[in-house]
Order: C-alpha cells, then sequence, then structure tokens
C-alpha cells in the first residue's frame, strides 16, 4: 500500500491564507470544544489555545459548570460554556440536550479531552457526537464511548475524524499494528468500515481516508510522547475543519504542523524536558514558517 503524496505547505499557504482585508472572526470558523471534568482542566486549555493558535476564529469551550471559576480566570481568549455536571463533577446524559443545540451554530466540534470515563459521560459522548450535524473529532475519553460499540460510528449524521493512540485503537478494533506497513493497512481498513477519517497516532502517524487515501507524516520526534500533545493535535485539526479544510486534508495537515511544532520545541528545551505546552507555544512559528506569513 503507497501512501499519497500531499503538499501540505502548498495546501496550508492557498487554503488557510489572510489575504483579504475585509474579513471577521466568523469567517475562520467556530470552533466547540467539549472537554474536561473536575481535576481534569488542563485539557481544556491546550485544545481550545491549539485551536485558536491554529486559525480558528471563535473557541468556545463547553464544560462542567463547577469548573467556571478555573476556566473564566486562566481562558481569556475562549468562550466559555456552562454544562450541566454529575456529583463527581464530569458530564452526564441531562448535559447532552445543552451541548447539541450550541452545536447548531458552530461549524465544527471536537470532544473528548479530559472528560473522564464515568458510564453517564459515555452516555453523553454518543449521544451528542450521534446527533452532531457538524464534522467533529473525536480523541480521547470520547473514544472509549465507542470500545464495542463502533458499528455506531456508520450512524453518524456527519464527517468524523477519530484520532487514537495505538492503545485506544486496540481498544477499537483488537489490533495493535506494529510495523509500518501494519500501521497503514489498519488505518486504511478502519477508516473504510467506519466511514470516518482515522488519524493512527504515533511514531510516523498516519492518517487513513474512507476513500482508501493514506497519508504518513514525517515530522514529530520521541519527545512528543508526553502527556497532552494530542489535545494540542485536537485542537488544530478543529482549526482547520473549521477554516474549510476537508477532513481528510486538515487531519493531515494538522499532523504535519503538530509535528515541526514538536520538532522546534525539541530543539529549545529537549526531548526529555518536552511537555505539551512547550509543542503549544512553538505553534504559532511552526505556522509561520509553513504559511509564509
Amino acid at each position: 500500500m503507497q501512501a499519497v503524496r500531499l503538499s501540505v505547505r502548498s495546501l496550508i499557504r492557498n487554503k488557510l491564507k489572510r489575504s483579504r482585508p475585509n474579513v471577521h472572526k466568523g469567517d475562520f470558523g467556530r470552533v466547540f470544544v467539549i472537554a474536561g471534568s473536575r481535576g481534569l482542566t488542563g485539557a481544556c486549555r491546550l485544545v481550545s489555545m491549539a485551536a485558536l493558535r491554529a486559525g480558528a476564529g471563535l473557541v468556545t469551550v463547553g464544560a462542567p459548570k463547577s469548573l467556571a471559576s478555573i476556566l473564566t480566570r486562566y481562558f481569556r481568549e475562549s468562550m466559555w460554556l456552562s454544562l450541566p455536571e454529575t456529583h463527581s463533577g464530569s458530564l452526564g446524559l441531562s448535559a447532552s440536550k445543552v451541548a447539541i443545540r450550541f452545536l447548531k451554530g458552530q461549524d465544527v466540534l471536537a470532544i473528548g479531552p479530559g472528560l473522564s470515563r464515568a458510564p453517564g459521560t459515555m452516555s453523553f459522548v454518543r449521544k451528542v457526537v450521534l446527533n452532531a450535524q457538524k464534522p467533529v473529532v473525536i480523541d480521547a475519553d470520547a473514544l472509549a464511548a465507542f470500545w464495542g460499540r463502533t458499528r455506531l460510528l456508520k450512524k453518524l449524521k456527519t464527517r468524523a475524524i477519530l484520532t487514537p493512540h495505538p492503545g485506544e485503537f486496540r481498544s477499537l478494533t483488537g489490533m495493535l499494528p506494529k510495523t509500518g506497513r501494519q500501521r497503514i493497512e489498519a488505518a486504511k481498513k478502519s477508516a473504510k468500515i467506519w466511514e470516518a477519517v482515522v488519524v493512527l497516532k504515533g511514531h510516523r502517524t498516519v492518517v487513513g481516508g474512507p476513500d482508501a487515501r493514506v497519508y504518513v507524516n514525517n515530522t514529530g520526534n520521541a519527545g512528543m510522547a508526553t502527556a497532552g500533545s494530542g489535545d494540542v493535535l485536537t485542537g488544530i485539526i478543529a482549526a482547520f475543519l473549521g477554516q474549510g479544510l476537508p477532513p481528510f486534508e486538515a487531519a493531515a495537515a494538522a499532523v504535519y504542523v503538530h509535528g515541526s511544532a514538536g520538532d522546534l520545541a525539541a530543539r529549545k528545551v529537549g526531548r526529555i524536558s518536552l511537555v505539551a505546552s512547550d509543542i503549544l507555544e512553538a505553534l504559532p512559528q511552526a505556522i509561520k514558517s509553513i504559511a509564509g506569513s
């Protein structure tokens, strides 16, 4: 199986450029991030800031209402939507009505980081995702909502991008591909079955499309194997979707940019000390070097 050639630099320069002076934030996508639970607020920050740094015009974070004091204090650029929560400080099925209604006015949904895997949260995720009519990025704990239920993915009303790391992919499929060829075939097969774009993270991240296209990334380094790195990637993917890139192209471009930011960060702090915030900090430089502005 040969991977497709994709000029990410050309794609970003041509599709994400901002050469017209008469634009406003609505032109660059409204991203709705559903993330976080008690004790896991960092994921909200990483996803939302990555989306903003990747060019999203407006980002709203939907999170349990008890997190309001934390989020409003540290989230100056993102907006905040208070969602009903369970006694444990996570989102339950009762929050789905509010989230689904709000999503109607948005362009993209990114869901999963830091949500927790409480049974009520898993029900919430399935309810929201299955009713979403806007492109959705499904990551982290939201992927767990479909363990043993991947048949539901074919019932989605929208275009979806799934971003599993190897362990999550094994939980979804029962497979743990190790070689490069195995990873390519696994991403291709699962994307076709689920009729979605699959981002199989890891060394040389593989992006598989439902049309049998496969992109193998060549940026990034081992230092990026750190908590929160995937949250940053989710934010970038969502931002690129919101700016009009098709799902496969958005995922491939985001993976490339994410890896480029990780490489820049590693040059600054070293691979051993690299953390997700370093990747986020390097993101503007990575995009500027690729986009040329």
